[in-house]
């Protein structure tokens, strides 16, 4: 039978493991722009913006970038592999920064703009890194895979805050010390996915009709898929939603860039340290379990900020996020992996990530909107921020109850 193309190889947890050093690596440092950016980003886009309002249209544009980057980038992976795919975004990265640069100098927001969108070539590529962990690993490696990965981001982390305390004034121009170092890491993380050693997918048979395994629509009524695209969706939607006016509020309520930077610095430890854990807890107790602890820690997060708008309550907030975002997404992530066939990554995994780049971009452009034109102040922007978590939490969560309970009365 030809229905389905045969897997890429032979599973091998020895290649395996090296490729999740690789990825690990390109996690770390590579990673660490999307740190930098988004600590500044919104504050550059402050500076240049004509209406205070597109204060995070520059984040919003980076999103953008991946939504529509998603789907070809998954294709050219599918036909020409993994390696090409990563440099590709790499290249992006580096030619975004150098716009973002050009934009800086010149006091030209939309030439800015221009360069927050090439960005986002480099984030949609980043987002493979998790699935590409997953095409060398047996069944009960996987979910490890993707959670090793995720914890390379870590180290960016911690990297990308220190970056921007740096370069902020590196220059009389605010910030083009921190682009001109993103560009940088780009070029030389190029070198990185050289070490890679993932096959090129084999061709699939076209002259059989099934070859190509089922269409988009066909795989999005399964519910284990839609259920795990939701979920995706939602949690990196509402991170994206509040990280995105985090350095706002935090500088708005009188405290300076630096405590943003640690405060963003601390809510991605939180997003990725828990990766050193939450694939054996995905192995023991199911990622359905894992994605539904996600969304409460979420929620968590919400009420947090919400109760007031002190240092800590920043820290403490942005911190339960950065751990409901990792439950969240890798969680869906596992889920997906294990409800399509190979023949049918490269059009699931594209449609996933652009469906999730979609809410992120409308719930960045979302952010400047309510933090800066909802309120008469910044504490009222902020809350507004937060409290437009709650419906998309419920319809995560209520999804998530539909797909469990689904088999039982069926």
């Amino acid at each position: 039978m030809a229905d389905i193309a045969p897997p890429l190889d032979s599973p091998n947890d020895a290649r395996a493991k090296r490729n999740v050093a690789v990825l690990v690596a390109a996690q770390a440092v590579l990673g660490s722009q999307i740190t930098m950016i988004f600590v500044i980003g919104g504050l550059a886009g402050q500076m240049l913006a004509p209406n205070p309002c597109l204060a995070t249209l520059p984040i919003s544009l980076i999103v953008f970038g991946s939504m529509t980057t998603a789907p070809w980038l998954s294709t050219i992976m599918q036909r020409y592999g993994r390696r090409t795919g990563f440099m590709v975004g790499a290249v992006g990265g580096a030619i975004g920064s150098l716009i973002g640069m050009v934009g800086l100098m010149t006091g030209n927001f939309w030439v800015f703009l221009l360069g927050s969108w090439l960005t986002g070539i480099y984030l949609s590529a980043q987002g493979f890194y998790r699935f590409a962990a997953a095409d060398t690993a047996s069944e009960a490696f996987r979910p490890k895979a993707i959670s090793y990965v995720m914890a390379g981001g870590l180290a960016s982390a911690l990297i990308g805050p220190q970056l921007v305390k740096v370069t902020t004034d590196l220059f009389v121009v605010p910030f083009l010390g921190t682009y001109m170092v993103a560009m940088a890491i780009n070029v030389l993380g190029i070198a990185l996915f050289f070490l890679l050693d993932i096959p090129k997918p084999k061709p699939v048979e076209r002259n059989v009709e099934t070859a190509a395994g089922r269409s988009r629509m066909e795989m999005l009524r399964n519910p284990v898929i839609l259920t795990a695209v939701i979920c995706g969706a939602v949690s990196y939607a509402l991170m994206n939603l509040v990280m995105t006016s985090t350095p706002l509020a935090v500088v708005g309520c009188g405290f300076t860039t630096g405590n943003a930077a640690d405060v963003v610095s601390a809510h991605v430890i939180a997003m990725f340290a828990p990766s050193f854990f939450t694939g054996h807890l995905i192995a023991r107790f199911g990622a359905e379990r894992i994605v539904a602890l996600g969304l409460l820690i979420l929620a968590a997060g919400g009420g947090v900020a919400l109760s007031g708008v002190e240092l800590f309550n920043f820290f403490g907030a942005l911190m339960l996020l950065g751990v409901g975002w990792n439950f969240g997404l890798i969680g869906a992530t596992a889920m997906l992996t294990s409800a399509h066939s190979e023949a049918e990554s490269g059009r699931i995994q594209g449609m996933n990530d652009a469906i999730i780049y979609a809410c992120v971009t409308l719930a960045s452009l979302a952010s400047g909107g309510l933090m800066n034109c909802s309120g008469g102040d910044v504490v009222a922007g902020w809350n507004a921020v937060n409290m437009a978590m709650a419906p998309f939490l419920m319809l995560a969560g209520g999804t998530l109850i539909w797909m469990v309970l689904r088999p039982r009365t069926a």
